[in-house]
């Protein structure tokens, strides 16, 4: 029986998901399912998922859904799942070789472990490289939120969890929006668990241009109930006054971002309403003079 599920959200990616699919097939250790939730694509998704099924060649389980959002897609691949562990793969990305073995090699060390809600590892792009930086030396483990706050990680991370876990932390959904940071899960386990530290790359992606971060304000404007929910719970996460006032300077941008001023004027932040507001017009301003400099090709992004 297979203890690891391999989630991929689709959307229109049918022809990007074959070098996903090859990298699967190519697993040194096949003990696992591969869930795939597809959110409701209108190409060639669901014919190119049912070839792949016909080969053989590893456990598929296929599930179109109403177009609803990536978050939506991966509550609904949390409450299919029915093994222990549970990784997502975006469909135009790719795992080493070894991946599922290394997996497993690690979750025996801490499956016990009742403190640890899973292991992150290092992801590459196309060329091997560590996008980002390398896990801080000698720390085994942490939580997700530590790792980029206090131990100044950058860059994107595989995250494996423990399934149950996951269960009571699906991502909240609003009506008419399709779209909330994954931080909002990620903090919330934070804050009862951490995680094993893996230095080792077992997943590979592409960042294309017009990505997440390039269009991050757009994206807060069209999905501010889900955005400003974030902020506010970081703000309560915080547990000293320097987070505090960084999430109140965040939550400040916020407001700038999606037009609503009376949220800041109705907030009851105290006197850190004030003092973080000259922070919180620093980091409002910043994207958008970075993405003039870009448009008019005075910086490279």
């Amino acid at each position: 029986m297979e203890n690891l599920t391999i989630f991929t959200p689709t959307y229109n990616r049918g022809y990007l998901i074959q070098r996903c699919y090859e990298s699967l097939c190519r697993q040194s250790n096949k003990n696992f399912v591969w869930l795939i939730v597809d959110d409701g694509s209108t190409d060639n998704t669901e014919q190119i998922i049912n070839s792949f099924i016909k080969e053989k060649k590893i456990k598929i389980i296929y599930f179109k859904q109403k177009n609803s959002g990536k978050q939506v897609a991966h509550n609904t691949g949390v409450l299919m799942c029915t093994t222990k562990i549970f990784v997502c793969v975006d469909s135009d990305d790719y795992l080493s070789d070894n991946a599922v073995q290394l997996i497993y090699d690690t979750w025996d060390k801490i499956e016990s472990d009742r403190k640890l809600a899973g292991i992150i590892a290092l992801k590459g792009n196309n060329f091997s490289e560590v996008v980002g930086t390398e896990m801080p030396k000698n720390i085994e483990k942490s939580s997700i939120f530590n790792l980029y706050e206090k131990h100044k990680f950058k860059g994107d991370a595989m995250l494996v969890f423990k399934t149950d876990i996951l269960k009571k932390h699906l991502f909240p959904v609003f009506e008419g929006e399709k779209f909330i940071t994954e931080a909002v899960v990620y903090d919330q386990i934070s804050q009862k668990y951490e995680m094993k530290l893996l230095n080792k790359v077992l997943y590979f992606c592409e960042y294309l241009d017009d990505g997440y971060s390039k269009n991050i304000q757009s994206i807060h404007k069209k999905n501010p109930k889900g955005y400003m929910y974030f902020l506010e719970q970081r703000i309560e996460n915080a547990r000293d006054l320097k987070s505090k006032y960084k999430a109140v300077s965040y939550y400040i941008a916020g407001c700038l971002e999606i037009k609503s001023i009376s949220a800041y004027m109705n907030c009851n932040f105290g006197f850190l309403k004030f003092i973080s507001l000259p922070k919180g017009l620093i980091i409002y301003i910043k994207p958008i003079i970075k993405n003039k400099l870009v448009k008019y090709k005075i910086i490279k992004f």
